[in-house]
């Protein structure tokens, strides 16, 4: 009797405990997502590509991975199948949990007296991306009844696309695009085998394996045998990949390009375009990356002079699209603060080219005689002492002279002779918005740049002197997007007279001496700026294809230890041109009479202007280039990009390789797939007025 009632009880606590069981994992089932797609986690952001089509500043913060994402079909068969062999290889035929699977796990571990693996399926990790928990075996047993009803509502299909796009590594990335560019600084596709199988491996322990190659390689080679063992691979590509070298490393470029991506999204919204686009920006990515490393380099070495904040902004002619767009802040290095290129502040010198070249518009000239004597003038009830920083007075000057030393009392002279609300309404026509005071306000020394302009709006005005005069507002989009009206701003005798100027050291020698930072091994216009006591220091420099400037001080206004723009921004805007110097075509000078002076000087002109103003030129390639096929990705995947320099509307843009058409469109750029051998390229255009003009043929080679 006894027996028989304990037994009743214990099949009632059993019952109860099982019944107590399903109620507390009922109770502790989470929502499912009605989707895979993240669509409501996309909406209203919008992708921000570079000129390549490359990501930019995408959000690794560990949360979603919302844009660098592929379907299924796109991703590389091998990938997939690396995937499920490593992680789950019973994916397509369990239900979600593979009890085969644990009832080893459990063994293993019980044998090794530790846990040594887990045998969650993808499904499992897919629930636990989707509703994190602690790692219990509570939460482990609440996962698998979640995965079941994961793949009761998505196909497997839908199941293994989001694992692969969403599965975390190392740095804050998830998915396996992301991981291929951290990795292996590559897209999925041009991945080796043996690096695809790494990828794979790489999740299980991201950051160990990748400081542990042979570790690495020691998984890559289990998968590879495993892959062999269900014929996915055979021993012919089994043995290539075990001799296949595999060394993944981090390449996180320092690029944050913050304040761009914002300016992207507002000129963006501003279009009205849906937010949900992929846009793809102006930035050079890499460009961008070496800015901003060659920045922080020169605000380490102004540390002692007390500089603390920088900018850079690089811009290529003739379409005036930004490439670089950098801030710097030696204190605040992790934090995205203040915009420098946007902010407003005093711009020395760096005001003067404008105002001359406006004079040379009114009837001087390079030769014009300005007397450079003591000045001193009435400010309100005071009296003010112009000087030049030298302190020197040098008699009678040119304005050749007065500019290239960047005189002080010769610029009072010269805005004396235009009028400063004339100055003042051509500064708003050339795009600088913030001196927007009454002329009386700034008064002589608007021409020492006591007003507050922005970097952006600088490099815009100099743009309009490298562009013979033609100003028009810079542009964050490689596609022609937004509406950017072509304007005169000055006269191509005026600006090809001050770009002249600016490019010779001969015209400096007064106070900047021969030679020094401000010689450049190349023909470049530069100019230089620094504020009252040393708040800002500033370089403006362009040749026929990029205008770069950079802005070096604090943004609290307080003072560096005499940093000019002289000493600090003109040596990085010297390394910032030299790393363009592969892709800069060479500048020609050619003589140009100015209307009101009976000589000839010499002024900047591209290449093209020099020798045809009519007839469009190639960029890219150009005649002699050499070019070497990259042996880590196939062939099939490479390609060139062909460039054309031409500023009028076209209507057809036809290539011509090795005598026959191989593409036609109304871009001015094209992506050519990448043969061995000598070609020959050209390009003709059609004009929308019907007319067709043709490049020269160059020659190049590809090995």
């Amino acid at each position: 009797m006894i027996r028989r009632r304990a037994a009743r009880w214990a099949l009632a606590l059993c019952a109860g405990a099982a019944l107590a069981l399903v109620a507390a994992t009922a109770l502790g089932q989470r929502a499912l997502p009605a989707r895979l797609d993240l669509a409501t986690e996309t909406a209203g952001r919008i992708a921000v590509l570079d000129r390549d089509g490359r990501l930019l500043r995408a959000h690794y913060d560990g949360g979603w991975n919302l844009h660098e994402r592929l379907s299924l079909e796109a991703m590389p068969a091998l990938l997939r199948e690396a995937f499920i062999a490593a992680e789950d290889r019973r994916f397509w035929t369990h239900s979600g949990l593979d009890w085969r699977a644990r009832l080893a796990a459990v063994a293993q571990n019980l044998r090794a007296g530790r846990a040594l693996r887990g045998a969650s399926t993808i499904s499992e990790q897919v629930v636990r991306l989707l509703n994190p928990r602690p790692r219990t075996l509570w939460s482990r047993w609440l996962e698998g009844w979640e995965a079941l009803r994961l793949e009761a509502r998505f196909s497997k299909a839908e199941i293994l696309e989001f694992y692969l796009n969403q599965v975390p590594y190392g740095a804050n990335r998830r998915g396996v695009l992301p991981a291929a560019r951290l990795y292996f600084d590559r897209h999925v596709d041009s991945l080796s085998q043996a690096e695809m199988l790494a990828l794979a491996v790489l999740v299980r322990a991201p950051s160990r394996l990748s400081r542990e190659p042979q570790a690495l390689l020691a998984g890559v080679r289990r998968l590879a045998q495993a892959l062999q063992q269900d014929g996915t691979l055979d021993a012919a590509t089994v043995a290539a990949v075990l001799s296949a070298p595999v060394v993944p490393s981090r390449h996180v470029p320092p690029m944050q390009a913050a304040h761009f991506h914002r300016e992207v999204e507002r000129r963006w919204q501003m279009l009205g375009a849906s937010p949900q686009d992929r846009v793809r920006s102006s930035l050079d990515a890499r460009l961008q990356a070496q800015a901003e490393a060659y920045l922080r380099e020169r605000l380490n070495d102004l540390a002692r002079e007390g500089a603390r904040q920088g900018a850079v902004l690089i811009v290529e002619l003739p379409e005036h699209r930004v490439r670089a767009w950098a801030v710097g802040d030696r204190e605040h290095a992790d934090v995205i603060g203040i915009d420098s290129v946007r902010s407003p502040r005093q711009p020395g010198s760096t005001l003067k080219p404008l105002l001359y070249a406006q004079a040379i518009e009114r009837g001087w000239s390079a030769e014009t005689p300005i007397e450079d004597a003591p000045l001193a003038e009435r400010v309100n009830r005071g009296l003010h002492q112009y000087r030049n920083y030298s302190r020197q007075h040098y008699g009678t000057v040119s304005l050749r002279e007065a500019l290239g030393n960047s005189l002080n009392i010769p610029a009072i002279k010269a805005l004396q002779f235009v009028g400063a609300g004339a100055f003042l309404q051509k500064l708003h026509t050339l795009g600088i918005d913030s001196l927007r005071q009454h002329p009386n306000a700034y008064g002589d020394g608007l021409a020492l740049g006591n007003g507050e302009v922005s970097l952006y709006e600088l490099v815009q005005a100099y743009a309009a002197l490298a562009h013979d005069g033609r100003w028009q507002p810079l542009t964050v989009f490689e596609d022609a997007r937004e509406p950017r009206p072509l304007v005169h701003g000055f006269d191509v005798a005026a600006a090809r007279a001050v770009s002249a100027i600016l490019a010779d050291p001969g015209a400096r020698q007064l106070e900047f001496g021969d030679g020094g930072v401000l010689r450049f091994p190349a023909a470049t216009a530069v100019k230089t700026g620094t504020s009252n006591d040393y708040r800002d220091a500033w370089t403006l420099a362009y040749d026929a294809r990029y205008v770069v400037g950079v802005w070096i001080g604090n943004l609290s206004g307080r003072e560096t230890e005499g940093v000019t723009g002289a000493r600090g921004p003109a040596l990085l805007t010297r390394s910032l041109l030299a790393a363009l110097a592969d892709s800069r075509r060479p500048l020609a000078v050619a003589a140009a009479t100015d209307p009101a002076d009976d000589g000839e000087h010499p002024v900047i002109a591209t290449g093209a202007e020099a020798a045809n103003a009519e007839s469009p030129r190639l960029l890219q390639p150009f005649e002699g280039l050499q070019m070497a096929m990259d042996p880590r990705i196939p062939e099939s995947l490479q390609a060139f990009e062909f460039r054309l320099d031409w500023r009028e509307p076209v209507s057809t843009v036809e290539w011509w390789v090795d005598g026959q058409v191989v593409a036609r469109g109304e871009a001015l750029h094209w992506s050519w797939p990448l043969r061995r051998g000598a070609h020959r390229v050209r390009a003709q255009v059609m004009g929308l007025d019907g007319a067709t003009r043709a490049t020269q043929e160059v020659e190049f080679r590809v090995r």
